[in-house]
């Protein structure tokens, strides 16, 4: 039988308020904190906090704070990527940025969605109220910029040498070499 953990991994329906999802969470929360009231100029303390915190975080990452996430583990950042400030990584799957990239204030990353139907969200067990949720992984290429205030959902691949315009709704995968942007984001041209 699997975990809710092995099977928010997997995308399959699982319970968000799992007590081990839930320690995962905690966990994260007390990480995020330290790394947010962290002095900017202590670059081995914010280092050694996003060693802690993330999954992978390659050499020359820097994330502005505040910076906020589900659980941490679940996301992976490639050599030299800048992560601006306000961002929020919704890791309840895998979140992995290339290496080169640039992130914009405001953006969020959603790995999770929701049952459409509310009486397939909210369910009671016993003394416990939980959520359903399920997930799927977001891939985002090496050299990408992605504008501010920028959405990008569940499931989505951006590829590589990739321009996302500000304010972006990404509801679907991006080719290699283009600039797209818009509410949904879609190619506008080839670069």
């Amino acid at each position: 039988m699997k975990s809710e953990k092995e099977k928010m991994l997997s995308g399959e329906a699982y319970d968000s308020r799992d007590p081990e999802l839930l320690e995962l969470y905690h966990n994260a929360r007390a990480l995020i904190l330290a790394y947010n009231q962290s002095d900017s100029r202590n670059r081995d303390e914010r280092n050694w906090i996003l060693g802690q915190m993330l999954g992978k975080v390659s050499t020359g990452v820097w994330i502005e704070s505040p910076f906020f996430c589900d659980y941490g583990v679940n996301i992976e950042i490639g050599e030299n990527t800048f992560v601006n400030t306000n961002c929020m990584f919704l890791d309840n799957n895998l979140i992995k940025i290339g290496k080169n990239g640039l992130i914009a204030p405001y953006v969020q990353i959603y790995t999770t969605s929701h049952p459409l139907k509310a009486s397939d969200r909210i369910y009671q067990e016993g003394e416990r109220t939980g959520y359903r949720s399920s997930t799927k992984p977001v891939i985002i290429g090496d050299n990408v910029w992605i504008g501010g205030n920028s959405v990008i959902f569940p499931g989505v691949t951006i590829g590589n040498n990739v321009t996302i315009g500000a304010g972006s709704v990404v509801t679907k995968d991006i080719p290699d070499d283009v600039l797209a942007f818009g509410n949904p984001c879609q190619e506008v041209k080839k670069l």
